[in-house]
């Protein structure tokens, strides 16, 4: 099912894929800025779990209100969630220990969707919205049919150990080659921007980075590329703006606040252009992943 499809087909296929389980926590990882990675064992969201779909997690059992948290991992019966303390909810979340049991709810909504006729596959990833571009570049690393290139911008430090990468980006001068481990060790292309003074890291916005890389192919290449995209609103509507420069399609993973994520409160609607104009739909049922062009620039009523 493509980015751009009808919400009420989304909303339909959507049933039955969803599972509640207590998930137990198998480990949390703290880095830098108050930010962790918890892995937990959950089965059935594994088995199911796409690129850009999330889970609805209870943080903690005196906290009712779940929150909503991409998947970045998805493997051998386990997740992994990225995550920035903003609040009691997430703060909670990070003290778990291994072992401590969290009703999730999951797999939720629809992920990306790449095009084989288009393996030039750019991801970008800001912040916490790395989570997702993470997890499609570990869908597409082992498929020859693509050829991933991973972007990541933050201002906090990234959460993992800059590495200097062997993997070719002739783009850009030599001394830009910091990388994450976990992509140079599947062998994906990534390079880093940050408006801080990191080592290695390319100084300025993601989407001035990939301005970088794309500047440098011709109209054969720009014809086999596609844009998928996930962070800060601030950056998606640049990374769409860049995309309709350059003639690109771009799929957009949204964040936002909701309460149910089942599509029953509508607290997550955003307003979107359609075939028949103007319309509000669900972040939850008709994404999170959406077709750029039909979000940015806001559609007007």
């Amino acid at each position: 099912m493509s980015a751009s499809a009808p919400a009420s087909k989304k909303a339909q296929a959507n049933r039955g894929s969803l599972f509640l389980e207590d998930a137990e926590v198998i480990s949390v990882t703290p880095f830098p800025g108050q930010q962790f990675i918890t892995r937990l064992a959950a089965p059935k969201c594994a088995a199911h779990a796409t690129a850009g779909t999330f889970v609805h997690l209870q943080c903690d059992e005196h906290i009712p209100m779940r929150r909503p948290l991409s998947i970045m991992r998805a493997r051998d019966g386990w997740i992994e969630i990225y995550y920035k303390i903003v609040g009691l909810g997430l703060r909670a979340l990070s003290q778990k220990e291994p072992g401590d049991l969290l009703s999730v709810i999951g797999p939720i909504g629809h992920g990306f969707v790449p095009s084989p006729e288009r393996p030039n596959t750019l991801l970008i990833g800001g912040g916490v919205g790395m989570p997702p571009v993470l997890f499609l570049a570990e869908t597409l690393k082992d498929h020859d049919a693509f050829r991933p290139l991973v972007l990541l911008g933050s201002e906090l430090p990234f959460p993992f150990e800059l590495m200097k990468s062997q993997l070719s980006a002739q783009w850009l001068p030599d001394e830009i080659g910091s990388t994450m481990p976990l992509l140079e060790d599947w062998q994906v292309t990534a390079r880093l921007a940050s408006m801080e003074n990191f080592k290695g890291v390319y100084r300025g916005y993601v989407t001035e980075l990939a301005r970088e890389w794309l500047q440098t192919l011709d109209k054969r290449d720009l014809a086999k590329t596609e844009v998928f995209a996930c962070g800060p609103e601030a950056m998606l509507e640049a990374t769409a703006a860049l995309a309709k420069e350059y003639g690109l399609p771009c799929q957009v993973c949204l964040e936002e606040f909701m309460a149910c994520a089942v599509g029953g409160c509508a607290g997550c609607a955003v307003l979107v252009q359609t075939e028949t104009g103007p319309a509000m739909q669900k972040v939850c049922i008709d994404g999170p992943v959406f077709d750029a062009a039909t979000v940015y620039p806001k559609p007007q009523t």
